[in-house]
């Protein structure tokens, strides 16, 4: 874990402020979400990124494909699965 030497006092709600050259280091912008962790005596903020779930397999992964303008998540099996029940609904 690297240091920055910036030390900062949280406020009257238990905020602080990221300093601007670490949000611009790790592309945080306003209205960005982190998410907290907690290991040991450490917190650890990460920036959200959103999991893409398969709405077929259920499978959580950054190799999955969405379609629909992100309204639809599928992984390359559910894409399979979707594609054989299309061809059976397309050949009755």
């Amino acid at each position: 874990m690297q240091a920055t030497g910036v030390v900062r006092k949280t406020d009257t709600l238990g905020r602080i402020v990221i300093p601007k050259e670490v949000r611009k280091n790790f592309n945080i912008n306003e209205n960005d979400g982190l998410e907290i962790f907690v290991e040991n005596d450490m917190i650890i903020l990460q920036k959200y990124k959103p999991q893409k779930e398969c709405v077929m397999t259920g499978e959580i992964s950054d190799q999955n494909y969405t379609f629909a303008n992100g309204k639809v998540t599928l992984s390359r099996e559910g894409v399979d699965l979707l594609l054989k029940e299309l061809q059976q609904i397309v050949n009755e």
